[in-house]
């Protein structure tokens, strides 16, 4: 009788460590959707990323990358990571503006930034990442890191020279600065999800928008629609931030090691982005520039960029005051472009 009761123990030993076994080996699976369309190039570049850490991790950590609505809508991106429907966002973070102005703030300072590193390091090293942390923290999130697409370009039906140009524009923009601005310029703002402007523009009901690079534009054929012949290059109205946004629970079940994978390759992408996009903007440069073309490179002067800039920080002067959170997103930069000698 005692064998037998000896034999059971044993056998349920077995079986608890087997079963601690498996446990141990189920990877951790994680969904991420982001605010990319399919094929395009920073699509592809998170996907890269995902697989980057699927083969840094062992195969212990899976992100399934999800582009632009296929999970939930864009606009309910920050609700389904605070109820971690979605474990992982990667989106402009300023979609979050109506809860908090200054998601906004944080994602795009307009006509601030002229190349990715000054960003990047205000992000990395002038407090900028620690901020926006800030911001996620009461939505359940935790900013792992952020890449850059670069200076974003204007795809139009009309020539764009200078800010005049855009009194009775019908233009497509995000929530943000920029569409006060364009709205002061006298511009006609009209708000859409990314996967809607081909076929707005396409259509006629938009004559412009505020996508990405030129680059990237190409990419969704945006400069094979009729009539949309021009292009601003290079850009300098608009540097916006996409992050890596990972729900704090799931966040804080991750080891040591592999907290340290994902940062590491969230790093990695942040460059390997800015620079696969530099390149399909220099290679879309080439081919339209000095020849028969149907698209016009059109880049600002100076001193219209100058003055640009001037109404640019009026609209930053009033997003100040929208709260404290504002107001500390704002200052940080400020001081940060005073030391790069962008703004006195």
């Amino acid at each position: 009788m005692r064998k037998l009761l000896l034999g059971f123990i044993v056998g349920l030993v077995a079986l608890g460590f087997c079963q601690i076994s498996q446990a141990a080996d189920e990877p951790i699976v994680w969904k991420a959707q982001t605010l990319w369309n399919a094929g395009e190039i920073p699509q592809k570049t998170f996907e890269d990323l995902c697989e980057n850490i699927k083969i840094m991790s062992g195969g212990r950590l899976i992100i399934e990358p999800y582009a632009s609505g296929a999970i939930v809508p864009q606009n309910e991106t920050l609700d389904a990571l605070q109820n971690n429907v979605l474990q992982v966002i990667h989106v402009w973070p300023g979609y979050g503006a109506p809860k908090n102005p200054a998601f906004a703030a944080v994602s795009d300072l307009i006509f601030a930034y002229e190349h990715p590193w000054e960003l990047d390091t205000w992000l990395n090293y002038k407090g900028g990442l620690e901020l926006m942390r800030k911001l996620y923290a009461p939505f359940n999130g935790y900013t792992v890191g952020a890449m850059f697409w670069g200076v974003e370009s204007w795809p139009s039906r009309k020539p764009l020279r200078s800010i005049e140009d855009f009194k009775g524009l019908k233009i497509r923009l995000s929530q943000g600065m920029q569409a006060e601005m364009m709205d002061k310029a006298g511009a006609s703002v009209i708000q859409l999800p990314g996967n809607e402007i081909f076929p707005a523009l396409d259509k006629g009901v938009i004559d412009a928008c505020d996508w990405s690079t030129v680059g990237v534009n190409d990419s969704l054929g945006l400069y094979e629609l009729n009539g949309v012949d021009y292009a601003v290059y290079p850009g300098f109205h608009s540097m916006p931030i996409g992050d890596f946004t990972v729900n704090i629970g799931e966040w804080n079940k991750l080891s040591p090691e592999l907290k340290a994978i994902v940062e590491t390759a969230v790093r990695r992408w942040c460059w390997d982005s800015i620079e696969k996009i530099a390149v399909a903007d220099i290679d879309f440069v080439a081919k339209h520039r000095g020849t028969d073309s149907k698209v016009t490179i059109i880049e600002w002067s100076d001193e219209d960029k100058a003055k640009a800039r001037e109404l640019a920080m009026e609209i930053w002067q009033n997003w100040k005051t929208k709260n404290a959170d504002c107001k500390e997103v704002i200052e940080s930069q400020e001081a940060w472009l005073r030391e790069l000698g962008r703004i006195k």
